[in-house]
């Protein structure tokens, strides 16, 4: 693979998660023009290497999103196990 098609494909997803980010922003301040108060819950992962931090509003998304986690940072395991097993 060479190193422009690797830069270019990651530039590319960048843009696409910028727009994809914009777009849902745009199309959640638009359905909730005209309701009046709106209930929101908020919840987010920052992945640290195989280490999760875990913040949120809501402990019903909370446990959500730690089971995401969780799925995350095994996956990563094993992705960095077979890695390390196959390149020895």
């Amino acid at each position: 693979m060479d190193a422009s098609f690797a830069y270019a494909v990651g530039l590319a997803l960048v843009v696409a998660g910028v727009v994809i980010i914009a777009l849902v922003l745009i199309l959640a301040s638009i359905r909730g023009m005209g309701k009046g108060k709106a209930d929101v819950n908020s919840v987010g992962v920052i992945m640290i290497g195989p280490i999760p931090i875990i913040f949120g509003t809501d402990k019903k998304s909370i446990k959500a999103v730690l089971v995401l986690a969780l799925v995350l940072t095994v996956a990563l395991i094993i992705a960095s196990t077979v890695y390390y097993w196959l390149l020895r």
